[in-house]
């Protein structure tokens, strides 16, 4: 149940946010194993006026820039299949952004199973549920 939120240092476009959230739903699902029906996806504009490296506006520079954060439950994943999705997704992220700073970051957050859920229900408590059964 990964909660992914992409910033992206671009204008706000439809076809851009509806690609960005392709690339991170397949890699998501594949990379990492995620259940697609459960995966939230937030994309969200800044204006590259206001996004800077090093000093300088993007706006100047004329460079693409995000910031990716995803929440996944801490134990479900393998520091090798983390390797890859931070490889794969910064690779087709960045061939949608025009001249993209290598300086965008991605973020894996491995959470508690019993600091988060959904559905009002924590991880741990389906755990257990399954367990039961």
């Amino acid at each position: 149940m990964p909660y992914l939120h992409l910033r992206l240092a671009a204008a706000a476009s439809d076809t851009l946010a509806e690609k960005a959230s392709a690339v991170l739903l397949e890699h998501t699902t594949t990379l990492l194993g995620k259940k697609p029906e459960v995966t939230a996806i937030r994309v969200e504009f800044v204006d590259p006026r206001h996004w800077r490296i090093g000093g300088v506006a993007l706006a100047h520079s004329g460079r693409g820039a995000f910031h990716l954060d995803i929440k996944i439950t801490e134990g479900t994943n393998t520091k090798a299949q983390k390797a890859s999705y931070v490889q794969r997704v910064f690779n087709d992220l960045a061939a949608l952004l025009p001249d993209c700073a290598p300086t965008s970051y991605i973020v894996i957050d491995d959470v508690r199973a019993d600091a988060w859920g959904f559905g009002g229900r924590t991880q741990e408590a389906r755990f257990i549920q399954r367990q039961a059964l």
